[in-house]
C-alpha cells in the first residue's frame, strides 16, 4: 500500500478485514497530504454523470452507517449543506430534484430557523439547502481507522521518503523504500494523491491531470452554533472538532507562491481576510482567529472523474486518484479491496478504470520500473 491518506487507509482496513496481510508505506505521515487539508464536504449536489452520482451516494451511505454505529462522533456529522454562488440557486435545485436529491429553496431571511448560527442580514434573498449533506474531518477518520489497522495486525511504515514500486517481469511485486528496503507484496495500491500522475509517468503512462492548489484554514476554539456546511462565493465553512471552524475558498489561489523547500506560502493577510469572510456570515460576527493553515495540491483527474482500479499494463498494481477523496473515502476502499481480494472487477468502478486515460504501460519484461509514492 503506497500512501496513507483516506483512500490508502480505507482500502488497507478493508483488506485486513478480508484476511489479507497489509503493509502501508508513506513518504511522511498519515494524513500529511491532501487528506489533511480537505474541507471534506460530503455531498453529491454537483452536475455529475449518473454513474458518478451513484458512487457518491454510496459513499455518503457508508458514512451514515459509520455514524449510526458511533453516534457520538464529533468529527462526522450530517446536519445539511447550504449553497449559493451569487446567482439564484433555483436551477441547481431543480436539477438536483430531478435526480431525487433532497433539495430545498429557502429564503435567506428565514434560513436561521433551519440552519442555526447564521446572520440573516448576511445572506442572499434565496439559498439552496440540502438536508442530507454532511462533513467529515479526514485526519480524525484516518486516526479512527488506523486503530483498527493496528489491531488487525497491519504494518505502517512512516517517513519512508519517496518509495518505489518494484516491478519484475512486467508485474508489480512490492514496494522499495528510499533507503532501499524491499517490502514484498502480491498486490500494490498507489494512492499518491496529486502525485499520482507523476507516479504513472515514471512507468511511461500519461494520466490527464488538473490538480491545483488549495488551502484549508482551521480556527482557534470559539463558541459558535453552526452545524451545516456553507458553500458561498467567498468562503466555504464547516464545523471542526473542538469548537473550531474549517474553511477554504478559491479566490486567493493565484496569491499562493512556492517556497525554496518545495512547499507553499501565502500572505498572512489572505488568511485574515478569509477568516473575516466566515465571521461575517455568523450570528454576532464572532472574532475568529486562524490557528493553522495548510497549503498543497488537491488531486483532480483531467476529466474530473475518479481513476480507480488495476493498471492494464502492469498486473498487480492498482491506482486510486480522485478529487472526491472525502465523499468516496469509505466506499472506494471497500470496492478496491473487494477487487484485490476476489480478482473480480467491480461493476461500480467500470466507468472509472485507469485505461480510459493511462492505457497500457510499456514495462519491459525483467526491467524494474519505479513509482514515486506519497
Amino acid at each position: 500500500m503506497l500512501g496513507a491518506g483516506i483512500l490508502g487507509v480505507s482500502t488497507a482496513v478493508q483488506l485486513l478485514r478480508g484476511g489479507a496481510s497489509v503493509t502501508m508505506v508513506t513518504e511522511a505521515h498519515p494524513a500529511s497530504g491532501a487528506s489533511g487539508r480537505s474541507l471534506s464536504w460530503l455531498n453529491s449536489g454537483g452536475v455529475y454523470p449518473p454513474e458518478y452520482h451513484r458512487l457518491r451516494l454510496a459513499g455518503m451511505d457508508r458514512y451514515r452507517t459509520l455514524l449510526a454505529q458511533n453516534p457520538d462522533l464529533d468529527w462526522l456529522r450530517f446536519d445539511g449543506g447550504v449553497y449559493w454562488d451569487g446567482d439564484a440557486p433555483a436551477d441547481r435545485c431543480e436539477a438536483q430534484r430531478d435526480r431525487g436529491y433532497d433539495a430545498r429553496l429557502v429564503p435567506g431571511s428565514s434560513l436561521a430557523g433551519v440552519v442555526p448560527g447564521l446572520d440573516p442580514e448576511a445572506l442572499p434573498s434565496e439559498v439552496l439547502f440540502n438536508p442530507g449533506e454532511g462533513w467529515v474531518s479526514l485526519p480524525h477518520l484516518i486516526r479512527h481507522l488506523l486503530g483498527e489497522f493496528a489491531q488487525r495486525g497491519g504494518t505502517l511504515v512512516t517517513a519512508a521518503g519517496p518509495a518505489s514500486v518494484a516491478v519484475e517481469s512486467g508485474t508489480a511485486v512490492g514496494l522499495r523504500s528510499e533507503a532501499g528496503e524491499l517490502y514484498p507484496a502480491d498486490m500494490v495500491l498507489v494512492a499518491a494523491g496529486a502525485g499520482t500522475p507523476g507516479v504513472l509517468e515514471g512507468l511511461g503512462a500519461q494520466l490527464q491531470d488538473e490538480s491545483d492548489l488549495a488551502m484549508l484554514v482551521v480556527t482557534e476554539p470559539k463558541a459558535h452554533n453552526l452545524k451545516a456546511v456553507l458553500n458561498t462565493p467567498r468562503v466555504s465553512v464547516r464545523p471542526h472538532p473542538g469548537s473550531r471552524l474549517a474553511m477554504d475558498s478559491s479566490w486567493y489561489v493565484d496569491q499562493i507562491t512556492p517556497n525554496d523547500d518545495g512547499g507553499w506560502a501565502v500572505d498572512p493577510q489572505v488568511v485574515l481576510d478569509l477568516v473575516d469572510e466566515a465571521s461575517a456570515l455568523l450570528t454576532g460576527h464572532p472574532r475568529l482567529v486562524a490557528q493553522s493553515w495548510r497549503i498543497g495540491l488537491k488531486p483532480v483527474p483531467g476529466d474530473g472523474r475518479p481513476v480507480m482500479g488495476e493498471l492494464t499494463g502492469l498486473p498487480g498494481c492498482y491506482v486510486a486518484f480522485t478529487h472526491s477523496g472525502a465523499t468516496l473515502g469509505l466506499i472506494a476502499g471497500e470496492l478496491l479491496a473487494r477487487e484485490i481480494l476476489s480478482g473480480r472487477r467491480h461493476p461500480m468502478l467500470a466507468p472509472f478504470r485507469p485505461e480510459r486515460m493511462a492505457g497500457d504501460i510499456p514495462v519491459q519484461a525483467g526491467n524494474p520500473g519505479s513509482l514515486i509514492g506519497l
